[in-house]
């Protein structure tokens, strides 16, 4: 009986191993049929939480300066497009804040806002020109911030109000010439930024000392726009989109624009500077900054929903309706661009002599 069952277990140790001589490799190809062992509980909680939830709640632009500016009206085509397109799940409200053109609100959001992923900046040359001029000049820069996406291009503009005694902006100039003290002159940002370089470029071409032009500074184009309205300033610089419905309405005309060709559309009869023998020109662009220490989650969610809206129908529609012309730089792109408009920058405020030493 032992003998037997001695005999029976070698055969079917036999048949085993002959099993798996046949399906090759000692069993290796079984083993790769076999179907893979179910995930732990542990496991799938892991590849869970490994996919990003971001966004969880709503997204605030912020514009920082008053109403109605540059700015302002950047943030809120964002906020209205994201929404109406339903680009973005969450809502995305727009708010302002204001001063030192802009230096006000940085300073805050490169310090106590560095991890905001939910607080997205709008900007433009004066985060720049704010951190390199001499005067009043901010220690935070675009390098505070994750550079998100260039959405827009604009232009310096000159403009005066529609019963003004200066006719053309070689009376401006004239007038200048004559006494700088003697005509005010406005700007949506603070002395030695964007607005302010776009109001003295003309005159520093023409050999007038800039440092002696007046210059009223407000917390955005908004506000400048009013004091010109209302006979607190004699001219304002300040970007050539804002101008445009007031120069229709008749309250405003425009003597020229900073761009190296005339505009289209309803500035088409506007002059360039260089038509008029300025040889200058000051292009603005716009873009989105998210917080200097953006978690990678947020940062490629917003390069992806940014280059979807600069896509769009909807996005094209705004941009002509505003005026702007659309141009999309987007991440390193448009770092590398803000490196090199930082060293035209300081190349320009230097030959104004408002470079900071």
């Amino acid at each position: 009986m032992f003998k037997k069952r001695w005999k029976l277990a070698v055969l079917a140790a036999a048949v085993v191993w002959g099993l798996a001589a046949c399906g090759g490799g000692n069993g290796k190809e079984a083993a790769k049929d076999a179907p893979a062992p179910a995930e732990t509980p542990k496991q799938e909680a892991a590849k869970t939480e490994a996919v990003s939830k971001y966004p969880e709640k709503p997204i605030v632009v912020v514009a920082p300066s008053g109403a109605g500016g540059g700015w302002d009206m950047t943030a809120r085509s964002i906020a209205k497009v994201m929404g109406a397109a339903k680009i973005v799940d969450q809502p995305i409200t727009v708010e302002n804040k204001p001063g030192g053109g802009g230096a006000v609100f940085l300073a805050e959001y490169a310090t106590k806002g560095k991890n905001n992923d939910y607080a997205l900046m709008v900007s433009s040359p004066p985060i720049l020109i704010n951190n390199l001029k001499s005067e009043g000049n901010s220690p935070y820069g675009y390098k505070d911030t994750t550079p998100l996406a260039q959405l827009t291009k604009d232009f310096g503009a000159i403009a005066v109000i529609s019963d003004s005694k200066f006719k053309d902006l070689q009376s401006v100039i004239d007038a200048l010439k004559a006494d700088p003290t003697q005509v005010t002159v406005a700007g949506g940002s603070a002395p030695g930024s964007m607005d302010h370089l776009v109001a003295v470029l003309p005159a520093f071409k023409a050999g007038v000392d800039p440092k002696k032009v007046k210059y009223v500074s407000y917390d955005g184009g908004g506000e400048a726009l009013t004091a010109l309205l209302g006979g607190n300033a004699d001219v304002l610089g300040t970007d050539a989109s804002s101008l445009t419905e007031y120069m229709k309405t008749g309250k405003i005309r425009i003597l020229a624009v900073e761009s190296p060709e005339r505009l289209g559309g309803d500035l088409k009869d506007v002059p360039t500077l260089k038509e008029l023998g300025f040889d200058a020109e000051f292009a603005i662009w716009r873009g989105v900054f998210g917080p200097k220490e953006m978690s990678p989650d947020a940062k490629k969610y917003w390069l992806d929903k940014l280059k979807e809206m600069s896509d769009s129908d909807a996005w094209a529609n705004e941009v002509q309706a505003k005026g702007w012309a659309k141009e999309f730089r987007s991440g390193d792109d448009f770092s590398a661009f803000l490196g090199q408009q930082e060293t035209l920058v300081k190349d320009m405020l230097t030959s104004l002599g408002m470079a900071k030493q």
